[in-house]
């Protein structure tokens, strides 16, 4: 039975054990408040089908012990694809999101889309083929991508990082490697989804910061992604900290992007270096040749007074942004990631100190400010959830027997 002709009853059973990773026929019923007998019906029928899997007992608080039911990790796989402005990630993903394969390069995205899809196109294919996994196994792409997005569209819209992007159709790009929906998003928002699938939907009012070229702002509202009314919601890089800061790539001075992002960071690095109050920074130019935000991390960890100067002040003004969106929103907590997150615990802790001086003591009372809990794989998991999530919702998985799918050996063929 093809998934475009499932009941919607039975689309949310299955986007609700594909959130759990694993639950229970009690607490799906719960979860969406159907009856036991209703839930026990459905739940057969997907098994029936092979788009459920049963997947061992649960601990038992009296009576049987109740069985985990799953997502069926064989009925095809996902392909998570990051487009970051100085690498391109791709991984090919379970139904549960566990990893089969990633792949990880340099790429400049202010190439334009030309050398940046021309590798995709080829990596896509290449990593499918070496891993035994056919094209047509491939249940929906999702792609984050560094700039604002249309979300409807599937395109970027005046992105500042990517030059030469602007309305962009990447999903057209890809329909000649795969039939498979492609879906794309701001590469912040998936890194939303991806904690947002990590806690279990279990914390409901959140934000996700990245931190890296440039900074955005994912936003999790009663438990849904909040994109706003053009797909732009969470574009914090180009809030202002300073009028009479620096000249941004949007055009205006002063945007924390411009004030205390990765290229901020070096070029503080690199003057500090240059007049000879940095020492350690001058002597790591000197050896390799180059720096980056995280050797100024290193230096700062090391003692380096400038280096620690410039990280603390890199976290005071994301801090002063932070501060405000704490007190419009109310958020439960804040998770920090991106590459320059990696730079130390004093960013983090510089950031903290600022939101907490400058916010309401009631927003800030049971407020978390953390670290991403996947690390550097958030995005990439962010990407296999925005895949399957739509697929789902939107119905468009490939149109033939889903049990024939399913291969008597376990391979996915």
């Amino acid at each position: 039975m093809p998934w475009h002709a499932l009941s919607p009853d039975e689309l949310a059973l299955l986007e609700a054990a594909f959130w759990a990773g694993g639950i229970a026929r009690h607490a799906l019923s719960d979860t969406l408040q159907f009856s036991r007998s209703k839930t026990n019906s459905l739940a057969a029928g997907l098994l029936d089908q092979g788009l459920l899997d049963e997947a061992g007992v649960q601990h038992s608080t009296g009576g049987r012990r109740p069985e985990t039911l799953r997502v069926h990790g064989r009925i095809g796989v996902l392909v998570g694809v990051d487009i970051g402005a100085t690498s391109l990630d791709v991984a090919l993903l379970r139904p549960d999101l566990s990893v089969i394969a990633r792949h990880s390069q340099e790429a400049d995205v202010e190439a334009g889309p030309g050398p940046i899809m021309a590798r995709l196109r080829s990596l896509l294919p290449a990593m499918l083929a070496e891993n035994g996994i056919a094209r047509d196994r491939v249940l929906a792409v999702g792609i984050g991508v560094p700039g604002p997005v249309n979300f409807a569209a599937g395109q970027l819209v005046n992105p500042p990082l990517m030059p030469g992007w602007d309305s962009y159709a990447i999903r057209d790009d890809l329909r000649e490697i795969t039939e498979a929906p492609v879906f794309v998003d701001n590469d912040v928002n998936l890194m939303a989804l991806g904690v947002l699938w990590s806690q279990r939907r279990q914390i409901e009012n959140f934000l996700v910061i990245k931190v890296g070229t440039g900074i955005g702002c994912g936003i999790v509202c009663h438990g849904e992604l909040y994109r706003g009314a053009s797909g732009s919601a969470g574009d914090v890089g180009h809030i202002c900290v300073d009028p009479e800061g620096a000249l941004c790539r949007c055009g205006n001075r002063g945007c924390v992007e411009a004030m205390a992002a990765a290229p901020a960071i070096v070029a503080m690095g690199r003057e500090a270096a240059e007049s000879g109050r940095s020492v350690a920074l001058a002597q790591h130019i000197a050896e390799t040749g180059r720096l980056e935000a995280s050797d100024i991390g290193a230096a700062c960890r090391a003692g380096d007074a400038e280096a620690d100067a410039i990280v603390r002040r890199s976290g005071r003004l994301i801090g002063q942004v932070l501060a405000a969106l704490v007190n419009f929103y109310n958020p439960s907590h804040i998770f920090i990631g991106g590459g320059v997150s990696q730079i130390g615990p004093m960013f983090l802790a510089a950031i903290r100190q600022s939101v907490n001086q400058r916010s309401l003591a009631l927003s800030t009372r049971h407020l978390e400010i953390t670290s991403a809990p996947m690390g550097p794989e958030t995005g990439l998991i962010g990407a296999g959830v925005l895949a399957m999530r739509e697929a789902m919702r939107g119905q468009t998985l490939p149109r033939r027997t889903l049990r024939s799918q399913i291969s008597i050996s376990g391979g996915l063929r």
